[in-house]
């Protein structure tokens, strides 16, 4: 089960069909230093600061009418020119030819923090030479709207690479393609081999790749993709481990 979902794309991404039954009790944020929970819990996200920093992508002929049309999901890291997305690189790796668009905060056919355009893609050698599972992250500019710059709109988390696995719980928010709104859940990641990482969330179905995985100091330590290119079942998620290919692309992203 691929996470992207997406009924014109390339055959390489195949869409998928879900009902989403989410609990009704609240996930609690973790703090870098404590256990707090509920652990492996999939609600709805309210509107707050953080959530601003998530949104889901869009082909761009769909951004006069948004509701219905998301396939993947991609947040605001810091970055120099305080522009930049990262997401899943299956998620960017091609558009149809009609470009994409990002909108934070995404709800219910609504973009409280507006539509940005998505410029200059950055994918891995490892993908861009035969979709390497292990290279599956990437990152984007996203355009200045109205003299702005996304992150001067919605903040940003900041991109981290060389975290241990499971080193602290990270809350993983995204938007399955089968609701309005965004999902999160807590949990703590564990290997699965020595370059994937999982986290055991349900109901992370299509939609999610390119879900941030954010610890308690607002880093991004993993996204949602990799082995499966994000999972074969709803309730098991993967990520890359982030190490040093992806922080030469970081580098590579922000050396603009």
């Amino acid at each position: 089960m691929k996470r992207t979902s997406r009924i014109y794309v390339t055959s390489r991404r195949v869409a998928l069909c879900a009902v989403v039954v989410l609990a009704a009790t609240s996930a609690s944020v973790a703090a870098a230093d404590e256990a707090a929970g509920p652990f492996g819990v999939t609600a709805v996200v309210g509107t707050t600061a953080d959530s601003a920093r998530v949104g889901a992508l869009f082909s761009a002929d769909k951004a006069g009418s948004l509701s219905g049309n998301h396939f993947c999901t991609a947040s605001v890291v810091h970055s120099p020119r305080r522009d930049l997305i990262v997401t899943a690189a299956h998620c960017v790796d091609a558009d149809d030819g009609a470009g994409l668009v990002f909108v934070p905060g995404y709800r219910d056919g609504l973009a409280p923090y507006g539509v940005w355009k998505v410029g200059r893609r950055y994918l891995p050698d490892g993908w861009s030479h035969g979709q390497d599972e292990d290279s599956d992250v990437a990152f984007a500019a996203v355009r200045d709207r109205a003299g702005k710059r996304v992150e001067d709109v919605t903040g940003a988390n900041r991109f981290v690479t060389g975290v241990a696995t499971g080193a602290t719980p990270v809350t993983v928010t995204g938007y399955p393609d089968s609701r309005e709104v965004p999902v999160d859940c807590t949990n703590r990641p564990v290997a699965h081999s020595a370059t994937q990482q999982r986290i055991d969330c349900p109901e992370f179905t299509g939609g999610t790749s390119g879900s941030p995985w954010v610890n308690g100091d607002h880093e991004v330590v993993g996204v949602l993709g990799g082995h499966e290119q994000g999972g074969s079942t709803a309730d098991i998620s993967y990520s890359v481990v982030l190490g040093g290919e992806a922080a030469e692309l970081f580098r590579d992203a922000t050396a603009r």
